[in-house]
């Protein structure tokens, strides 16, 4: 027997191999004693409560579930229970919220605007010297906002009140400040290609109180202000430099880590730069993991730098619900659980191991096999077995999973179809007989959906030479 990795697979387009990425399947390092690796189902997520609005964002503040649904902040109680706090308007120019917190304050920025919450009341700052605000961070006392031409911070004492003397501007580029963000207790003011770093002045006075960092800049930007993110203690963005194409990028301290692969870079060159601009990065460190998502109108691409990191090599693959974007957005780590919300309509879930599916609808899983070479000489192969944790199905449900393959990484053969074993048959074999010869080499493509909830440790094949 002959094993295949699984990991990921590879395809064809033009005269150009592909990377193709798992779909709605983590790959996870991890050797059980079958393989170096398996690919474990992405968590399905469970309807909590219907929030009201579609989702605009979430965050944990005094250790509660808060959230932007449709024009409202609302809070989400432990158990499911919704409380409208108050509006922030309709959905604007920048529908994604973001927020910032200081000892006695949560700041929401969305639409342009800024709203502070003191666990009692929301108000929204009106001082005509914030203008329009692209987004705003909590630093060192002082809340700072960005209207894309200048930073402006408040006062140390009002978090109302701002003044156009206590402001600073991003000048290495003339490039527009798209974000803010804060590592490390200094604030990183995020430019469409370049990135400026200040750190808090020890004697301010009057003016703004953070000073540049020469030699921390940047020389790449973001696409958009909701397109980057804290992750693995740096700054990771979609971005570039002046005159470059946009790719995936971690960057601290002046120096950057490109993230995207190839493949990764051709598919974000097949978006137009308006619908870039507003694409969502988010992190999320769980159980051995740590995520960066990149989310797209369609779909999901993630980043695992701690896999990355132990099989030096990028891992990346796909999330998708259905056949449009990933409906899980905004994931708060509150309650002992991942709380998330549906970006394309109202419902607020959490993610569950237990289940593939997405509030209750079924999602499509998918992956493949590198190239299958067999050295020009021809082969038979009599058998494929995939070696899976089967039996953890739900009641009653029987489902299928399905291989196709193909010779030259564009035309797929008619899918075989086998029964994947109902719950408790843990012993279940996933054996395909009889699967035709090849002369040069094959790509095996394997296929199924959330019924069929279960791990794939190592594919095996029991092949035979032939001569031609």
């Amino acid at each position: 027997m002959v094993a295949i990795p699984i990991l990921s697979g590879i395809s064809t387009k033009g005269a150009d191999f592909k990377t193709e990425f798992p779909l709605n399947m983590v790959p996870v390092p991890k050797d059980q004693g079958i393989s170096a690796g398996y690919l474990r189902p992405a968590e399905g997520i469970i309807t909590i409560v219907d929030g009201g609005g579609v989702n605009r964002g979430g965050t944990r503040w005094r250790d509660e579930h808060y959230r932007v649904s449709g024009p409202d902040l609302i809070k989400v109680d432990a158990d499911g229970i919704v409380t409208v706090i108050g509006s922030i308007g309709a959905l604007g120019g920048f529908d994604f919220a973001t927020f910032a917190q200081s000892f006695d304050y949560l700041a929401i920025n969305a639409g342009g605007k800024v709203f502070m919450y003191d666990g009692t009341t929301l108000t929204q700052v009106t001082d005509v010297d914030l203008g329009v605000s692209l987004d705003i961070e909590w630093c060192n006392g002082y809340f700072i906002s960005t209207d894309g031409e200048s930073l402006i911070s408040s006062d140390i004492n009002d978090p109302f009140s701002y003044n156009l003397l206590r402001y600073a501007s991003s000048e290495i580029n003339p490039d527009p400040v798209v974000a803010l963000q804060k590592l490390r207790n200094e604030i990183y003011a995020v430019n469409r290609y370049t990135i400026e770093v200040f750190a808090a002045l020890s004697n301010p006075g009057t003016g703004f109180p953070f000073g540049r960092i020469e030699g921390a800049q940047i020389m790449k930007g973001a696409v958009g202000s909701r397109a980057c993110c804290e992750f693995m203690q740096s700054l990771a963005f979609v971005g570039s430099g002046d005159n470059q194409p946009p790719a995936v990028w971690a960057g601290v301290g002046g120096a950057t880590t490109k993230l995207s692969t190839r493949d990764i870079d051709d598919a974000l060159k097949t978006y137009s730069d308006a619908v870039l601009s507003a694409v969502v990065l988010e992190s999320r460190a769980d159980r051995g993991h740590e995520f960066l998502y990149i989310h797209l109108p369609d779909k999901t691409f993630v980043f695992d730098g701690m896999a990355s990191a132990t099989l030096q090599q990028p891992i990346w693959f796909v999330l998708q619900s259905g056949s449009g974007g990933y409906r899980a957005r905004g994931m708060v780590w509150c309650y002992n659980q991942w709380n998330v919300a549906d970006p394309f309509g109202s419902l607020i879930g959490k993610f569950s191991d237990d289940i593939g599916s997405h509030y209750g609808d079924l999602t499509l899983w998918k992956f493949s096999t590198p190239v299958i070479y067999g050295d020009g000489k021809g082969v038979q192969l009599h058998e494929l077995e995939l070696v899976a944790l089967s039996g953890s199905v739900a009641l009653g449900d029987d489902p299928v999973i399905s291989t196709d393959y193909s010779t030259d990484g564009l035309v797929w053969s008619q899918p075989k179809t086998i029964k994947a074993g109902m719950r408790g048959e843990r012993n279940k074999r996933l054996v395909w007989d009889k699967q035709g010869e090849f002369r040069n080499w094959r790509i095996q493509r394997f296929s199924g959906d959330s019924r069929a909830h279960m791990a794939f440790a190592r594919l095996e094949a029991r092949v035979e030479a032939l001569s031609w």
